[in-house]
């Protein structure tokens, strides 16, 4: 199992801020440091400094960091042109070596899109352009020679499709939910990992199995599952509560989607989550002050998962 560090930004970071808990991610031996791609903080509270930009941050990160895997979980596609986001993408592949992932989503946060001016869709039709952008993305990536596309949301004509990502024959391409049609069947088509976010096991278990099965249908064999999951680990029940006050979430509900616990409980849980067939978890970290979290996972939970 492939322990990542999973960032929420827009709840108020620096960049500063990130550097220093990537830089953790990669010195304490995770396997990647992920961030959400969001402009505006979700629910109530201070905002902080305000959002950074997803794709600006990896690329700064990218140059500060050697190792760990670097990626988005995930990308909107009501916020990005196609060809730029594919521009974007290969860049910082390229800055960092080949070692960026997406992930792409159909976007769902009204509020942000409001606030920002940016169109904000139907659902049917943001599923549509995520599509048509998925087969962009995956195309330009993939050209040998110049690239075109005529889609209902989209068109492309004569595209250089430059320039290229390091990773060949593409950097991974995460897709996450748990929607009962479409999601699968796209997943099927265009994903490397299936990550379910924020579920106990067995709705993350019931997910699966309809990827699974949209897989079979489509002809292609196994995929790469992952899951999400809020972490909030303390030595003692003291040291849980003061992390989850921190955070401002109840352990409770924590207990219900999330890592909640002394280590001992953790290791256990993502060996639940492993039995359902997931090899990565991304444990989402709220508070990014809070680097002694991170050496207390590194120590007492990565070495046993």
């Amino acid at each position: 199992m492939k322990l990542r560090i999973f960032t929420e930004p827009q709840q108020g970071s620096t960049y500063d801020d990130l550097l220093a808990v990537a830089q953790a991610t990669e010195r304490l031996g995770f396997d990647a440091f992920f961030r959400s791609d969001h402009y505006m903080r979700i629910g109530a509270g201070d905002p902080g400094p305000g959002a950074n930009d997803a794709w600006v941050t990896l690329a700064g990160l990218a140059r500060e960091t050697s190792r760990i895997r670097l990626g988005t979980l995930v990308t909107p596609a009501t916020f990005r042109l196609p060809g730029p986001l594919a521009i974007s993408v290969a860049g910082v592949d390229q800055m960092s070596g080949g070692r960026v992932e997406l992930g792409l989503g159909a976007g769902w946060f009204d509020d942000e899109h409001l606030a920002y001016g940016i169109p904000f869709p139907p659902v049917g039709e943001r599923f549509e352009r995520l599509e048509e952008q998925l087969e962009i993305v995956t195309g330009l990536w993939a050209a040998t020679k110049p690239f075109s596309f005529e889609g209902r949301h989209y068109r492309l004509v004569d595209s250089p499709a430059l320039p290229k990502p390091v990773q060949r024959p593409r950097p991974p391409i995460i897709m996450g939910g748990t929607g009962a049609k479409r999601t699968p069947r796209l997943v099927a088509r265009f994903a490397d990992e299936y990550n379910v976010p924020f579920r106990g096991l067995e709705d993350t278990g019931v997910a699966y199995d309809r990827v699974r099965e949209a897989c079979e249908e489509a002809g292609r064999g196994s995929i790469l599952l992952s899951a999400a999951q809020t972490v909030c680990v303390g030595r003692d029940d003291a040291e849980v509560a003061r992390r989850a006050e921190a955070i401002g979430e109840d352990i409770a509900r924590l207990r219900a989607g999330g890592l909640v616990g002394t280590p001992e409980e953790i290791v256990d849980k993502i060996g639940k989550f492993a039995e359902l067939g997931a090899e990565r978890i991304y444990l989402q970290v709220l508070d990014l002050a809070d680097l002694d979290h991170l050496e207390l996972i590194a120590a007492e939970v990565l070495p046993h998962v």
